[in-house]
C-alpha cells in the first residue's frame, strides 16, 4: 500500500521554475508514484486534496507556504524524497547572493540592485497584479511570468505601463531575450541585426533558433504574452515593443510572431509597420492584410524565420537532404489501419502550428486547444489528435513538459499501442529552463516503439542551438539512434507526419 507524506515550510516563498525543479527531483526518486512542490494558494490546496494529500497541515497554510507532498510505495522512500525536496530549497539559501539575506519582497530587491530596470514576476495569479504595480512604480520593465491573470487585470497592467513607456511582457510570457541575455525558456542566439516581437513564447524560441541556425542572429526578443494581440487587450505591449525595435539602430528587421490575432488588431498593428523592412508571421491567420511597402506576411514560423534571413541578405538554406526517401520508406512498412496523426507537444505554438498544417492536408484535428469548432475533446475513434501538454490541465501540480519530459512517456507509448495511430509527433524544446537532456529521457520509449514490425514511427522536431546547454546537434543524434525520424524544422515535422499518415512521400518536402 503507497504511502503519503506532507511538509510545510511556513512563510518560504519559491518562485514556479524551483518548485517545478523541486517537483521533478522528487518524482524521480526511487519508489515515488506522485510528488508536489506547491505554493499553499486554495487552488493548490484543492489540487493536492483531490490527489489524496489530506494533512491536518493543510487547511491552515497560507498563500506563502511552501508544500512539499510525495506518495511512494514506502514510508521511506516517501521520506527520502522529501528530505531531497527540502534539500533543494536549503543548497538555495546557502547560496544566496554575497553574504547577505535573499531579498524577499521587490521593494528588497531594489535596495539590493538599484540600477535594475527589468523585474521577473512569477507568484500565483492572484498576487501577481499587485507586484507588477510595484515594479511599475519602480520604473522597471515587467516579465510576467504568472499566468492565471483575468483579462481585465491584464488591461489595467498594460494601460498603466503604456503610460509609463513601459513594458509588461505577460502574462504567461515564458520567453524574452533583452540586451543579449535570455529571460524564462530562452535559447542560446547570437546577437545580430533581427528584432522579435512575440505574442507566442515557443514561437519566440522557434523563430530565434531557426535564425541562430541559418546564420543569423537577434538584436532583442521581447515576448508580450498570447493575449496581447487580442481585441481586449489591443495589441499595447505590441504598439511599445515595436517602438522601441524602430529605435534601436542594431535591429535592421522586424519579426511579429502571434497565433491568430483579431482582424481588426492586426491590421492596427500593420499598419505600424514599415519604418523597417518587416515580417509578420500570424501562425493560422485566415483573414487579410492590406501591409505597407517592405512588409511580408508569412503563415508558419519557418516561413517567418526565412523571410527574415533573406531580408538581412542571407540565402535560404537547402532542403534536408534524404527527407523524402526516409519517409517513404516509413510509409512503405505502415499497416494499412495505422493512418492517424498523434501530436504531443511541449511547446503551445509549436503544437497549434503543427494543427494548422495538418488540418491542411489531412482535415480535422482535435485537440484540448481545437482549431475549429467541434475539433476539441473527447476525439472520435481513430481522429488525427495534437495535446499541448503545457496547457493548465496537464501541469497542475506537475512540472512543465519542457521541464520534465517524462510526462509524456505514458502518453507517448498510450497512443502508440492505438491501432490507428501512424505518426507519434514530438517537440523537444531546448534552452535555459528546460531539461538538461531531453533525448535522455525520451529515447528509451522511442526505442521500445521503433522496436515493434508494425508499430507508428516517431517524428521528432528539436527545438534548439548549439550554443544551448542541451547540445542541438547531441539531442537530435540520441533521438535518431532511438530509431526517431528528425525534422528540421517544427513546421516540416508536420508535413512529415502528414506524408506518413496519408502515404504520400512527396508531402514531406511540400511547401509548409
Amino acid at each position: 500500500m503507497s504511502q503519503t507524506l506532507v511538509h510545510l515550510l511556513a512563510d518560504t516563498y519559491v518562485d514556479s521554475v524551483r518548485l517545478m525543479a523541486a517537483t521533478r527531483a522528487m518524482a524521480s526518486a526511487p519508489g515515488v508514484d506522485r510528488a508536489f512542490a506547491l505554493m499553499a494558494t486554495p487552488a493548490n490546496v484543492a489540487v493536492l486534496g483531490g490527489e489524496g494529500f489530506a494533512d491536518p497541515s493543510l487547511a491552515s497554510a497560507r498563500a506563502n507556504d511552501l508544500v512539499l507532498a510525495v506518495r511512494a510505495q514506502t514510508t521511506a522512500g516517501a521520506r527520502a524524497a522529501l528530505d531531497e525536496g527540502a534539500a533543494m530549497f536549503d543548497r538555495d539559501a546557502r547560496h544566496a547572493t554575497g553574504e547577505a539575506e535573499r531579498p524577499r519582497t521587490l521593494e528588497g530587491a531594489v535596495e539590493l540592485l538599484p540600477d535594475a530596470n527589468v523585474a521577473i514576476v512569477s507568484v500565483p495569479g492572484e498576487l501577481a497584479a499587485l507586484e507588477t504595480h510595484k515594479a511599475l512604480s519602480a520604473g522597471m520593465h515587467v516579465l510576467l511570468f504568472s499566468d492565471n491573470v483575468d483579462v481585465a487585470t491584464e488591461v489595467e497592467l498594460k494601460e498603466r505601463a503604456a503610460e509609463l513607456g513601459l513594458l509588461v511582457m505577460g502574462p504567461g510570457a515564458g520567453t524574452a531575450m533583452l540586451g543579449g541575455i535570455g529571460l524564462g525558456f530562452a535559447n542560446a542566439v547570437p546577437r545580430g541585426p533581427i528584432g522579435i516581437v512575440a505574442a507566442a513564447g515557443t514561437g519566440a524560441q522557434e523563430v530565434m533558433s531557426l535564425i541562430a541556425r541559418w546564420g543569423s542572429g537577434v538584436a532583442e526578443a521581447i515576448g508580450i504574452g498570447g493575449r496581447d494581440l487580442s481585441e481586449p487587450i489591443g495589441g499595447k505591449m505590441a504598439a511599445l515593443a515595436l517602438r522601441a525595435l524602430h529605435a534601436d539602430p542594431a535591429v535592421e528587421v522586424v519579426v511579429v510572431v502571434s497565433k491568430p490575432p483579431s482582424p481588426a488588431v492586426a491590421s492596427r498593428l500593420v499598419e505600424q509597420l514599415g519604418a523597417k523592412p518587416a515580417v509578420v508571421a500570424l501562425i493560422g491567420f485566415e483573414g487579410t492584410l492590406e501591409v505597407p511597402e517592405g512588409v511580408r506576411v508569412a503563415r508558419t514560423l519557418q516561413e517567418g524565420a526565412l523571410l527574415a534571413i533573406e531580408e538581412v541578405g542571407l540565402a535560404r538554406p537547402r532542403p534536408s537532404p534524404g527527407l523524402r526517401d526516409e519517409v517513404a520508406a516509413a510509409a512503405s512498412r505502415m499497416p494499412e489501419a495505422r493512418t492517424a496523426v498523434r501530436g504531443l507537444f511541449s511547446g503551445g505554438t509549436l503544437c497549434y502550428e503543427s494543427m494548422v498544417v495538418l488540418a491542411g492536408l489531412l482535415g480535422p484535428v482535435h485537440s484540448n486547444t481545437p482549431l475549429r469548432k467541434g475539433w476539441g475533446l473527447p476525439a472520435p475513434p481513430g481522429a488525427h489528435i495534437c495535446l499541448d501538454l503545457g496547457e493548465e490541465e496537464f501541469t497542475r501540480g506537475r512540472p512543465h513538459p519542457m521541464i520534465d519530459p517524462a510526462a509524456r512517456t505514458e502518453r507517448i507509448l498510450e497512443q502508440a499501442r492505438d491501432p490507428s495511430t501512424a505518426v507519434i509527433l514530438l517537440d523537444v524544446v531546448l534552452g535555459y529552463g528546460a531539461h538538461e537532456d531531453p533525448a535522455s529521457v525520451l529515447a528509451p520509449t522511442c526505442e521500445e516503439i521503433a522496436a515493434s514490425a508494425d508499430g507508428p514511427v516517431v517524428v521528432a522536431y528539436v527545438l534548439g542551438t548549439d550554443g544551448d546547454p542541451q547540445g542541438f546537434r547531441a539531442q537530435c543524434e540520441r533521438l535518431g539512434s532511438a530509431g526517431c525520424l528528425i525534422a528540421p524544422t517544427g513546421a516540416r515535422s508536420a508535413l512529415m507526419a502528414a506524408a506518413i499518415a496519408s502515404r504520400r512521400p512527396e508531402l514531406a518536402e511540400a511547401a509548409p
